[in-house]
């Protein structure tokens, strides 16, 4: 199950598509079980976020936090992908993106970090890639890189 919340009302976003897409996403990966959060945010609020767990005091476009849950408990929780609004639109226009397609791409991304997929090594850098691709041609949208 897929839950958006969109913090800054911003009916601008298409929440029943993001949420249907995610859940299409997240049983293709073999997950449709599990409980995901969506949030919809602020530059301060992901700055915060940002400085809190990162050590990096700026905004940024996704962040990731998987769920801690002990695994005596029984719940398929994937954890929570925080994205900021303000950034999001910033980095489609500069990349000759639409909001849409770019918003999707980072809810991808920030559901692939909590998977354990990463970035920080190149082989790394290149699977999560790849696999971003590859789901993001299936909803019909470009390779974003």
């Amino acid at each position: 199950m897929v839950v958006i919340q969109n913090t800054l009302n911003d009916s601008s976003i298409n929440e029943k598509n993001l949420t249907n897409t995610l859940q299409q996403v997240i049983v293709e990966l073999g997950y449709g079980e599990s409980e995901l959060l969506i949030r919809l945010v602020d530059a301060a609020e992901i700055q915060l976020l940002n400085r809190t767990y990162r050590e990096k005091d700026k905004p940024t476009n996704v962040l990731s936090f998987p769920s801690e849950l002990p695994k005596e408990i029984d719940m398929a929780i994937l954890g929570d992908v925080v994205i900021c609004i303000a950034v999001v639109q910033i980095e489609a226009n500069a990349q000759s993106k639409t909001f849409e397609n770019h918003l999707m791409h980072m809810a991808i991304h920030g559901i692939l970090h909590l998977l354990g997929y990463d970035h920080i090594k190149d082989n790394e850098a290149d699977e999560m890639e790849d696999l971003e691709i590859k789901i993001l041609a299936g909803l019909g949208i470009d390779n974003p890189y």
